[in-house]
């Protein structure tokens, strides 16, 4: 079975940092692409940022500069590195990511979300 599995959160002050980090396992998974989302109590989803299978990487206008997306493709896994947060900055982050497994076969997967939470 073919998984993500997101990682990383936690509760810090304004103005510290966390990584998130997002894993694929199973069944030789390995990631093509990867978008971060995140959703806060009674708001929309909402796009963070992406890193394609290249490495290209985009941005919310609300987190350039602030965040970076990078990825280990040995460790089939996705970084989300976020500085200088924000109260605003508090909500479920979820990883979207096409994955590739048993050699030929691909899907579309949701990580089980992490909750990031920051104090004023």
């Amino acid at each position: 079975q073919v998984q993500l599995v997101a990682s990383g959160g936690g509760l810090v002050q304004a103005g510290e940092s966390l990584r998130l980090s997002c894993t694929a396992s199973g069944s030789r998974a390995s990631i093509n692409a990867m978008d971060w989302y995140r959703q806060a109590p009674g708001k929309q989803r909402e796009l963070v940022g992406s890193i394609t299978s290249g490495g290209t990487t985009n941005y919310a206008d609300f987190v350039k500069g602030r965040f970076t997306i990078s990825r280990d493709s040995a460790a089939n896994t996705v970084f989300l590195q976020m500085n200088s947060l924000k109260f605003e900055d508090s909500a479920v982050y979820l990883c979207y990511a096409r994955v590739f497994y048993d050699g030929f076969r691909s899907t579309s997967l949701w990580g089980q979300g992490t909750q990031v939470t920051v104090s004023s």
